[in-house]
Parts: structure tokens; sequence; C-alpha cells
């Protein structure tokens, strides 16, 4: 390797020697030689490249390879315009070229020199300009997308090193053909400078210097020129060509050759039999020569039959393999472990109900999902994790069933092309319809015609389309049971969630204080009672501040929700003002005494005759506050919170107990009851 680093840049030193001291005719043919084998073997790495980046050097070359010829030129024009003579390399390609006809051979060598500079090199610098502004515009675009993928853990850090490198040496390489591209388009118009001098000037030469004849001297100088132009276009052309076929390559897994076989005779031979017919057509019926055209139909013709054949038979492979695979993989031990795997959410639906799930018939329901995942980060801040839709065809056609990690939890049945009316309580005309019952609610409710609509919203009913009912009853089922879907690693990512902004905080408290199954308890139990979680930063911090006073998870909850008072008085309070249900002081004394402090918590004993008493004297306050259309809320002292909770979440389930340090100073608290013994 060290040798041919130093043997390059001898060479480039070399070039750039030759352009002023004369080298002998012998190493010029050689020299002349080798220009073209350059430029062959830079066209064919073109054409056999996947990607550009494989040759990246690409655009230094060019400089280099134009600086070789340019070297050649000056040597060649040396030597023609001192001897008349350049080597036999440039006299033979003189003589082919022209053949006895001066005129001709110079229009044919003009023609060559305006299609390398016209059509190829002009092309190709327009393409590589154009290139090079795409790939810096699209730049920040693919920056954010590899920054996303790793954000979602979809790449490593490492992945995402190498693909910066890539699009930083993608911006590199265009950037460099768009200037290296200016190279051949100069190149190109030095081969048409040099050309005009040495005819001139030779023709001058020949006849001031050498006394030879005008007709001598162009017959001489002529073949000379036009030779000499050749040898310098035809790598010229080549490396021309070869640019182009860089900067126009698109992205691909194949080099040029099998990209053109592929995609022209690989994918559709009915196009093969389409031109075969055409050129039939115009063989013979038509004045144009039939042998000629009769000969590319039957080629066309032939073709079309072999690419349906090998179609066929890579289609049946591909089939064997595939059920061979499929064999495979269900025989597979481990297959088995899929089918242990248990969905947190599931939502089943006969087959009456798959026009609302299904998008092409109409149906919203995926997109009432989305906003019910939406509204719940919002409302409880957790994420909900993905709610599976499936039909079954166990279920009755309009039925659907919500499953909780297998389990069933609750269903409903709708009326397709009907629509379900509730009285809120204002409405004093009767409806006609089906009697039935809110699925979400336990509602008393109508099903009612669609055409009754309009007359149900009038009367003062509330009125709810099939998807809205199974939209409402799927919010109300993840939100009495968001404590159980909760799971630790969702934990782990709230708590990864806080570290972005709040890393002191985190690494206080977790794992040195904490673990994510002590956090999660605090959480489910947050949860459980409908209080929300989203503000992660006040929670953890409240659990840093009395982690030292206590390990116990429940006790934790409570000061968790005392931290949490402000949303608390927010959510129950009405315009300041708080109507609740008290304990009498003998009670409250009554749990005191009851409660047990034991290594792995605490737990209430009380008597059952005792614990009845309560329990019917509670739900007597209760239903005579739902009577008259108040929310019942017991408020007790912060001690007894917890064990009063326990104690009546059994018979009353979704009865809201609070603390007076769980309740704003500002807000007005009136007792409207008592439970007593």
């Amino acid at each position: 390797m060290k040798f041919g680093d130093i043997s390059i840049a001898i060479a480039v030193i070399g070039i750039i020697v030759m352009i002023i001291i004369p080298i002998p005719l012998g190493a010029l043919d050689i020299f002349l030689s080798l220009n073209i084998a350059l430029g062959l073997l830079i066209l064919l790495i073109s054409m056999y490249t996947k990607d550009a980046l494989q040759f990246s050097i690409f655009p230094s070359l060019l400089l280099l390879t134009t600086l070789f010829r340019l070297a050649l030129n000056i040597s060649t024009t040396r030597y023609i315009l001192k001897d008349g003579n350049a080597g036999s390399v440039i006299e033979t390609f003189g003589n082919f070229v022209i053949q006895g006809n001066i005129f001709v051979g110079l229009v044919i060598f003009l023609i060559i020199v305006i299609i390398n500079f016209i059509v190829i090199t002009k092309g190709s610098e327009r393409v590589a300009e154009v290139a090079a502004r795409f790939t810096l515009d699209a730049m920040p675009g693919k920056q954010m997308a590899i920054d996303a993928d790793l954000n979602s853990g979809l790449i490593t850090e490492q992945e995402a090193k190498i693909r910066r490198k890539e699009i930083q040496q993608q911006a590199d390489f265009y950037g460099a053909m768009d200037g290296a591209s200016k190279f051949v388009k100069g190149d190109a118009i030095a081969g048409i400078i040099i050309t005009i001098i040495n005819l001139t000037a030779g023709i001058g030469i020949g006849v001031i210097g050498r006394g030879l004849t005008v007709g001598e001297a162009v017959s001489s100088y002529a073949l000379l020129t036009v030779g000499d132009g050749l040898v310098s276009q035809i790598p010229a052309l080549l490396i021309s060509t070869a640019t182009g076929l860089v900067v126009t390559r698109a992205a691909s897994e194949a080099n040029l050759g099998q990209d053109l076989l592929g995609q022209l005779f690989g994918n559709n031979p009915k196009l093969m039999f389409i031109i075969g017919g055409v050129l039939i057509f115009l063989g013979w019926l038509t004045p144009l020569p039939s042998i000629p055209y009769t000969i590319l139909a039957l080629i066309f013709l032939i073709t079309g039959f072999i690419m349906s054949s090998t179609i066929k038979k890579t289609e049946e492979e591909e089939q064997e393999i595939a059920e061979v695979s499929e064999v495979e993989e269900i025989r597979k031990p481990e297959n088995v472990m899929n089918l242990l795997k248990v969905e947190e959410l599931e939502l089943e639906f006969g087959y009456g109900i798959i026009p609302l799930a299904d998008a092409n018939q109409g149906g919203d329901l995926l997109d009432r999902i989305v906003m019910i995942r939406r509204q719940l980060a919002i409302e409880l801040g957790m994420v909900v994790p993905m709610v599976r839709l499936r039909d079954n065809i166990q279920l009755n056609p309009n039925e659907y069933v919500i499953k909780i990690k297998g389990v069933e939890v609750s269903k409903g049945e709708l009326l397709f092309d009907h629509f379900l009316a509730m009285n809120p309580g204002t409405a004093q005309t009767d409806l006609e319809g089906i009697d039935t019952f809110e699925p979400a609610f336990g509602l008393p409710a109508k099903w009612i015609p669609e055409q009754d609509r309009e007359k149900a919203e009038i009367l003062g009913y509330t009125v709810v389309d099939p998807p809205s009912i199974i939209a409402t009853h799927l919010t109300e089922v993840i939100k009495s049971n968001a404590s159980s879907l909760l799971g630790r690693q969702d934990v782990k990512s709230l708590i990864d969630n806080v570290k972005e902004e709040h890393p002191a905080l985190v690494d206080e408290l977790v794992p040195k204080q904490l673990s994510i199954g002590e956090i999660q308890k605090v959480l489910s139990n947050l949860l459980k009672e409908q209080i929300s979680i989203r503000d992660m930063v006040s929670i953890l911090e409240t659990l840093a501040d009395n982690v030292q006073v206590t390990r116990d998870t429940d006790m934790l909850t409570e000061y968790v929700r005392q931290k949490l008072s402000r949303y608390i008085t927010k959510k129950y309070a009405d315009n300041n003002y708080l109507k609740v249900i008290t304990l009498d002081s003998e009670l409250e004394q009554l749990i005191m005494n009851s409660v047990n402090q034991t290594e792995t918590g605490s737990y209430l004993s009380i008597e059952p005759n005792k614990a009845q008493d309560i329990l019917h004297s509670t739900l007597k306050n209760v239903e005579r506050l739902t009577s008259v259309g108040l929310q019942p809320i017991v408020l007790t002292a912060p001690v007894l919170r917890i064990y009063f909770k326990r104690l009546t979440e059994q018979a009353i389930k979704d009865l809201i107990v609070l603390s007076y340090n769980e309740i704003e100073s500002s807000i007005e608290v009136q007792s409207i009851g008592m439970v007593a013994l």
C-alpha cells in the first residue's frame, strides 16, 4: 500500500512534467493507448457499481484523467507542429477515419466532438447540479428521520452514526460531482480549441516553414489533427458517458446491466408480443422492407414466450418454497410461544358490526379508538395499550365484547342502523322505540330508527350513534381498569420520559430508594381511584421526599394524593363549593383503634357486624345524595381515608373518599350527611 501511494504521487507529478518536458514518440504511443484503456476501465466500473458511494473517488479521478489528456494533447501538438509526425497511434487513427477523404474525416470528427460536448457533457453537468442541490436540501429531513428511528429504538447509536456518515458522504460526493463535471466540459472545449490550433498552425508551418504546397500541408496536417483529436476524444467520450451513468443512477441493489435486463425484459411478456405484432404489421402490410422487420418480430415474440415460461416457473418455485417454509415454520417448537401471548386490550365484535370498523365501508371506529387513547393520555397521564380489533363469528351479529388480558370484562349489543336515545331527565314526552340499557353506564334507553333522530333531539333526548356507543363503553372500561393495565414496562417508559428533563430527580429516586415495582404500586393506587398520574414530576418528588419516612406504598400514595390536592380539588369541587358526607367522631375513633400495623404494611381489623352497620349507613347517605342528583363524596381525616376506602370499595365500588388535606383551603365545604354507627 505504501508503494502504491508513492507511485500515485509520482504519476501525478509526471503528468505535470509532461506538459513542460517533451517525451519520446514511443512513450507517447504507450500513454495514448493507456488513456483509452483508462477510459474503458472507468466506464465499466461506473456500469457495474451498485451505489455511487462505491466509486467515491470518481470526482478526483475526473480531474486527474482530464489533466492527463491535456498533457498528452500538449505533447502531441508539440510533435505535430515541430516535426509533422506524432507517432503511429495518431497516424493510424487519422488514416482509419479520413480514408483518403479529408472533408469527410473532418466532418465525422466534428460530429463526435459535438456529441460529446453538447449532448453527453452538458446533460451530465445539469444532472450533477440538480442531484447536488436536491441531496443538500434533503439532508435535514434525512437527519431527522435517523433521530426519530434512534429515539424510537428502531436502530442503535452505532447504526445511527453509520447512516449519518453515509448521508454526509452522499452530500460530499454529489457536491464534488457538480464541480467535477466542469472538468469534463472544459476538456471538451479545450479539445476543440487544440484541434483548430493544430490544423491552422500546422498548415501555416507546413507552407511557410517546410516548403509544402497548400494541398500537401492540408493533407498532412489534417490527418495528424484528426488522429490526435480522435485519440483524445474517444477516452473523453468514454469518461463523459461514465460521468452521466454515475450521476443518473437511482438507488438500486444491482448493477446497470442487471437493472436494464430485469426492467426491460423481466416483468411483462405482453409488451414483447405487442411489439412483435406491430413489427409484423409494418413489415408485411407497409412498403417497408419485410425481411428485417420479420426477423425483429420473431426475436421479440420468442423473447416474450421465454419470459412467460420463466415467470411461470419462478412463481411455481416461489410457491413451493413458501409452502415448505410455512410447514417448517409451523413445526418449529418456539412458535408455540406466540400462542401464549395475551393481548392487554381486545375488542371483539360480530360480523354485523364489521362495517363500523372497516374504513372502506365508511366506518370510523379505528379513528375513534386513536382519539380515545389520546384523550385518556391527557386525562389519566398513561399510555393506553393498543386495542386489538377482532371479528368473532361465535358472537351474535351485533354483539361486541371488551377483553382485558384475555378475560371478558364487559359486553354490549347494538341495533344496527338505529340510534340510542337516552332521557337526561329533562325530556317530558315519551318516545316510541325498543327498550334497552346503555352499555357503559347501565342507563335506561331506547333504540330508535334513523328517521326519528331529529324528533328525539327536539324532545330533549340525548341521541348517540352506534360507533359512539362502543367508543364510550370502551373508554369507561379502560378508565375503570387503568390500574391493571399499567405494567412495569409502562412505568419505566414514563420515568424515562421524566428523566429527559429532570435527570437529577430520577437518579435520586430510582433505583436507589424505590424500585420500579414500588412506584408502579403507587401509580396503580392513584389510577384505581381515577386520579391522573400525568404530573409525574410532582409524584416522583413527593415519593423522594417521603420515602425516608415510610416505604409502605399505601402511605406513600396518601402523601402523593395530598401533593396533588390542587388537581383533586378542581376535579370534585364545583365553583369553590364542595358538598360532602362526613364520619361520626365515634366511627373515626373505632376505625383508628382497628388499624393493625405489620412489617408488610397495615390493615383494618373490625368486627363484621360493625362493618355491616358502617356500610349500611354509608349506602343510605349515598342513595340520598344520588336521588337529588349530587355526587356522593365522603370526607375523612387523612389517616383514615385509605382504610375507609378499603372498607367500602367492595359494596360501593365508585364511592369517592377524600381527606381534609386533599382539599384546598379556599374551598367551602358543606356536610350534608354523616356516617355513624
